[in-house]
């Protein structure tokens, strides 16, 4: 940040003196073109002046056509000439206004590195054509020994993204990948060093998606009292083994885990019948509320029922968003 100074004993008013030291900070470039000015809070902290007058500055600066402001963001210095060049009339760079400073940004770090135009824009166009390409295909992975949180994670992002997304268990990624020109494989943490290592050679990118913290469903199983009874259900057999050991680790001995995945009915049934809290997957929850009203007649106080509503988290769907042009 340019360190502005005010003199308070000389005969220039303390405007005028802000006025002309931005004015130099623009002509200098060390506020070039796109360049967001301080707030006028951040300029009252650093000169002493007034906010008002700090804003009466940024007015003229505003009428003489340095800067503009933009409602909701702040005052920019404004490109001169030919310096925005024709694309700041484009309807797009309206749409986003700040992405003309992005792009030429990147554009001026190429140039720096001694890349030519054409081949800054062949670079441009083959990433873009890339993430095109790997975006009309998306592979969601997971061993086929827990096949179901690939089901899971498949299920929300299909909901979440409003696409077709595959599940291709890590074990057939590789010949999956080699039927296909280009694509974007996700999966868990868990497993993404496999899949990387698979996908490696071929034209395709791997995205690894962030879990859900469970902090709410941690305290649930830190105020339940000794020797209850606590049921999980869920798609994924690798979910329930993970949910266990960190259940036990939390609380040893003192509650009693009872687990099952969406297909096994009759686990199903006993945990509706003894557990006084279950939670489990969106996916599974129909399922489970079905089996309480199956097994009313056995069941002396019916269960809390907590639903987790995702496995991924909120994070990584608004990464995929971007990275897959959704947004």
């Amino acid at each position: 940040m340019v360190n502005f100074q005010i003199k308070t004993d000389s005969d220039i008013p303390a405007s005028n003196q802000l006025f002309n030291q931005i004015r130099f900070a623009i002509a200098s470039r060390k506020f070039p073109p796109g360049h967001r000015l301080p707030s006028t809070r951040q300029l009252a902290m650093q000169t002493g002046l007034h906010r008002n007058t700090i804003s009466k500055v940024y007015r003229q600066l505003e009428d003489i056509g340095l800067v503009e402001a933009q409602a909701g963001s702040g005052i920019y210095v404004k490109a001169q000439g030919n310096e925005g060049g024709s694309r700041l009339k484009s309807p797009i760079y309206e749409k986003y206004p700040h992405a003309s400073n992005i792009v030429k940004g990147g554009l001026d770090e190429l140039l720096s590195q001694g890349c030519s135009l054409n081949e800054a824009r062949e670079m441009f166009l083959t990433e873009i054509d890339w993430r095109l390409r790997c975006s009309a295909r998306v592979l969601v992975t997971a061993p086929s020994n827990d096949i179901g949180i690939g089901q899971l994670m498949a299920k929300e992002l299909e909901q979440a993204l409003n696409i077709s997304v595959q599940v291709v268990p890590l074990e057939e990624l590789g010949k999956v990948i080699d039927e296909v020109s280009s694509g974007t494989v996700v999966t868990s943490r868990y497993f993404i060093g496999k899949a990387e290592k698979i996908a490696a050679p071929q034209s395709v990118r791997v995205i690894p998606i962030d879990i859900y913290d469970y902090a709410q469903e941690f305290k649930l199983v830190n105020n339940l009292s000794q020797g209850s009874y606590f049921g999980i259900v869920s798609l994924s057999s690798g979910l329930l083994k993970a949910a266990e050991v960190i259940i036990y680790s939390l609380r040893g001995n003192d509650i009693n885990v009872m687990t099952a995945q969406q297909e096994e009915t009759h686990k199903i049934d006993a945990i509706v019948r003894i557990a006084e809290v279950i939670i489990c997957d969106r996916f599974s929850h129909a399922k489970v509320k079905a089996a309480v009203q199956k097994n009313r007649a056995d069941i002396i106080r019916p269960p809390q029922i907590k639903c987790f509503e995702n496995y991924i988290g909120t994070e990584s769907i608004n990464l995929l968003k971007r990275e897959l042009g959704l947004v």
